[in-house]
């Protein structure tokens, strides 16, 4: 999304301003390799559980386009990009960080920026389904939550 106007999306009838739309863009755009853990109790994780929904027989270039976007992002522990199994359209993303702050600078990163404007047509809905404070499982560390 390149315009700072609220960009309309369908899912539910409910307007995201740009800024929501690159945060949510950007949780959906991190696949690599993950960070070295904080030292245990440091601070808290940050996840977030996200659904995309491609425009009809788009969903494979969408997934091409968030894999290619995906290099090296600090920070990030686990991004799981996965097809619904149910609707041929749907892509879940499953997200970990170190914290809120490095999901929220991956933001800045020139991949992610350039995956934006190439997105953009080929999502028609998204829905942020949860954020969450990951305490503990595989790939992500021995990071444990006060």
């Amino acid at each position: 999304m390149v315009t700072a106007t609220v960009q309309q999306l369908y899912a539910h009838q409910m307007e995201i301003d740009r800024r929501e739309f690159l945060k949510y863009l950007a949780a959906v755009s991190a696949i690599g390799a993950p960070a070295p853990a904080e030292p245990q109790g440091a601070k808290d994780m940050y996840g977030l559980i996200v659904k995309l929904t491609a425009v009809a027989g788009k969903r494979e270039e969408l997934i091409r386009v968030l894999k290619e976007a995906t290099v090296d992002m600090p920070g990030c522990f686990s991004y799981v990009v996965a097809k619904d199994a149910g609707d041929e359209n749907v892509i879940w993303v499953t997200e970990v960080w170190d914290s809120q702050a490095s999901h929220d600078a991956s933001l800045a990163l020139p991949t992610v920026k350039n995956a934006i404007p190439q997105s953009k047509p080929l999502v028609l809905a998204f829905d942020k389904i949860a954020v969450t404070t990951p305490v503990g499982g595989i790939g992500v560390g021995s990071a444990s939550v006060h």
